[in-house]
C-alpha cells in the first residue's frame, strides 16, 4: 500500500507524526480504560476509498472476513472458517453466526457481497478494488461498468458465501485483510456524512471525530470475538509536542526520529527502556513517469538511478537509520536478497555516459523536468536535496510541483505525475507479489509510472499461480532482477520505525506491517 499511519516511511513522514499530540486531555488522562495515541488526520474512513492499512481507526471500526495477526499470519475474522476447492478456484466462507453491526443488525453473506460490489462500482471510485479484489471472477467487469454484479459471488445461505476466482492465486486470502474487502452496512453508507457515524462491525465504535483534532473510539461490547480490553481508544489529530506529552504520561505511544531518536538510543537516557524499533516492509522510491520522455528510455531511467548518492541521502535524513534499497523487495519479505548484484551504486560518470548514449549529451536537451510532491506550499527538505544533487551531478533543470497532501494521490492516479513523483510502498501482506506484481505489472492500478514490459508481465503472471513455494520465490527473484535492470523508478531506502511505548501497555507488538491490534492490548497503570 501507499504510505500509511503505522508503516509510514521513516525519514519523510515521522516529523509529521512527531508534531501530533492528544488535544482533549479530559478524554484520556492516564486512565486504566483508555489507550491514547498520536495520529494524522485520516483521508477517509471509507474502506473502499482508503489508501491506508487497517492499523488505524478505520481498521478498528470495520472488519473483514480475515485479518493478519501480529505474527503476520492470516486469521479468521468475520469468517469463522473456510473451505477451498481442490483446484484453488472456489472459496467457501462460513461467517460467525453471532456477528453483528454496531447497531445490532446481523452480518450476513449478502452484506459481504454488497460491500464488495459497492467497492467495485465505478461510481465509488475505489483506487484499490482491482488490486485486492480483482482476482474474483467478475470484479473487473463490474469496475469497467459492463456488469451490474460480481459474477463470482454467490450466497449459499445467510452465513455462507461462495467466492469463485478467475485463476487460483495462492495469496488470495492475504488480500482480503486489506480494508477494501471490509464489510459495510448498506443502509448506513447511503446516508449523508455517514463516515462521521459509521455502523461498522469492528471491536470499537466511533464516538467522536473532530477534523484535525481528535478521533475517539469506544469498545464494542457486542463484538463477535473477544471484546477489547480497554474502554476507549483515542487518536490525537492536532499539532503539538507529542514527545513532551509522552514524557508526562499523557499519551501511550509516540513515533520518534532525528534528535529524539538519538536521545532514546542513549542507554543512559530514561527513554531508552521504552524504545522499540523495526525495519518496515517498506521501500521508498522516487517515481519516474515512464510514459513521458525522457523516461520512456531505459538508459535515462538508469542514469538518474546512478546519479543519486543514496548513502548521503540516508545519512543526511536518517542519521543512518535506514538501509539502501537495491530493489523493490524490503528486508523480511520472502525473496529479499535475491538480486545478483547491488544495483545503481553512486556513479556520476556512468550516469552522464548513459544520458549521452540516449541522445542527451547536452543536459539542456532534456528540457525542464517536473518533480511532483505533496505539501502546503513549501518544498520539503528531502525533495529539495534530491533535486539539488541531480542538478549538480547531471546539469539538468528540475522544477518542483507541490500538491495538497489530501489530493496528492488522487492526482497521481489520474495520471498527473509529472516526470518525477514522490512515493513509497509498504507491504499489506508478506508476499513478494504485493510489491512486484502490484507495482510493476503493466495492467496494475498501482503502477503509477506506466512501466510496461511483456516479459516481466509473463513472469509475474506465472508466479501468481505457482504452488511450489521454492519455485515461486525463484520466479519472483528473477522478476525483481529484471525490474531492477529496467529501472522504472529510483529505489532509495528501506526505513526503520522507532517508537516509544509506555510500559503501561501490555501485549503491544511493533510489527513491520501495520495490523489491527489495539483491541488486544491491555493497560496497567
Amino acid at each position: 500500500m501507499l504510505p500509511r499511519r503505522s508503516a509510514l516511511f521513516f525519514f519523510i513522514f515521522v516529523p509529521l507524526l512527531l508534531s501530533c499530540q492528544l488535544v482533549d486531555m479530559a478524554l484520556q488522562g492516564a486512565a486504566n480504560d483508555t489507550i491514547s495515541l498520536s495520529d494524522g488526520q485520516p483521508r477517509t474512513l471509507d474502506p473502499a476509498k482508503t489508501l491506508g492499512g487497517p492499523d488505524g481507526p478505520l481498521g478498528h471500526i470495520f472488519s473483514g472476513l480475515v485479518t493478519l495477526n501480529t505474527d503476520l499470519q492470516i486469521q479468521p475474522d468475520l469468517a469463522a472458517g473456510w473451505d477451498v476447492s481442490d483446484d484453488g478456484l472456489v472459496y467457501t466462507f462460513f461467517l460467525h453466526k453471532d456477528a453483528v453491526f454496531h447497531d445490532g443488525t446481523p452480518v450476513t453473506a449478502r452484506d459481504v457481497i454488497y460491500s464488495w460490489e459497492r467497492a467495485a462500482d465505478p461510481a465509488t471510485g475505489s483506487d484499490t478494488v482491482l488490486t485486492y479484489l480483482g482476482d474474483i471472477e467478475g470484479v473487473a467487469e463490474k469496475v469497467a461498468g459492463t456488469a451490474n454484479e460480481i459474477s463470482g459471488l454467490r450466497v449459499i445461505d445467510d452465513h455462507t458465501l461462495e467466492v469463485t476466482l478467475s485463476e487460483p492465486v495462492v495469496y488470495f486470502l492475504s488480500k482480503l485483510a486489506y480494508p477494501v474487502a471490509f464489510v459495510v452496512d448498506g443502509a448506513n453508507v447511503q446516508q449523508a456524512d455517514w463516515e462521521h457515524q459509521p455502523n461498522g462491525t469492528g471491536p470499537f465504535k466511533l464516538q467522536t471525530w473532530r477534523d484535525d483534532e481528535i478521533i475517539e473510539l469506544v469498545r464494542n461490547d457486542a463484538f463477535y470475538k473477544q471484546p477489547a480490553y480497554v474502554e476507549r481508544l483515542v487518536f490525537d489529530l492536532g499539532p503539538s509536542l507529542a514527545l513532551s506529552q509522552y514524557e508526562n504520561g499523557e499519551i501511550d505511544l509516540v513515533w520518534v526520529g532525528g534528535g529524539s531518536l538519538e536521545r532514546a538510543q542513549d542507554p543512559n537516557d530514561p527513554l531508552s527502556a521504552d524504545l522499540r524499533t523495526v525495519v518496515d516492509m517498506c521501500t521508498q522510491t522516487i517515481g519516474l513517469n515512464n510514459n513521458l520522455a525522457p523516461f520512456d528510455d531505459v538508459r535515462v531511467r538508469q542514469a538518474f538511478n546512478y546519479a543519486l548518492d543514496k548513502e548521503r541521502i540516508i545519512q543526511t535524513f536518517t542519521d543512518g537509520n535506514a538501509l539502501v534499497a537495491n530493489g523493490p523487495l524490503p528486508p523480511g519479505m520472502p525473496g529479499f536478497g535475491g538480486l545478483n548484484t547491488p544495483s545503481y551504486a553512486y556513479d556520476p560518470e556512468k550516469a552522464r555516459q548513459l544520458l549521452a548514449e540516449a541522445g542527451y549529451a547536452d543536459p539542456a536537451d532534456l528540457g525542464i523536468l517536473t518533480y511532483t510532491t505533496s505539501g502546503y506550499g513549501d518544498v520539503g527538505a528531502f525533495v529539495t536535496a534530491v533535486i539539488t544533487l541531480w542538478q549538480e551531478t547531471l546539469g539538468v533543470t528540475i522544477e518542483p510541483v507541490v500538491l495538497d497532501p489530501f489530493t496528492y494521490y488522487d492526482e497521481l492516479y489520474a495520471g498527473n505525475a509529472g516526470h518525477f513523483y514522490a512515493t513509497s510502498w509498504c507491504a499489506d501482506y508478506p508476499d513478494p507479489q504485493n510489491f512486484l506484481d502490484i507495482l510493476y505489472h503493466s495492467t496494475s492500478t498501482q503502477n503509477l509510472g506506466g512501466f510496461s514490459d511483456p516479459q516481466i508481465d509473463g513472469l509475474l503472471e506465472a508466479a501468481r499461480v505457482e504452488t511450489d513455494v521454492t519455485r515461486r520465490i525463484g520466479m519472483y527473484q528473477e522478476a525483481e532482477q529484471e525490474i531492477v535492470d529496467a529501472a522504472p523508478v529510483v529505489w532509495i531506502s528501506h526505513g526503520e520505525t522507532a517508537v516509544l511505548v509506555s510500559p503501561d501497555l501490555i501485549d503491544y507488538v511493533l510489527t513491520p506491517i501495520g495490523v489491527p491490534q489495539w483491541h488486544r492490548v491491555k493497560v496497567q497503570r
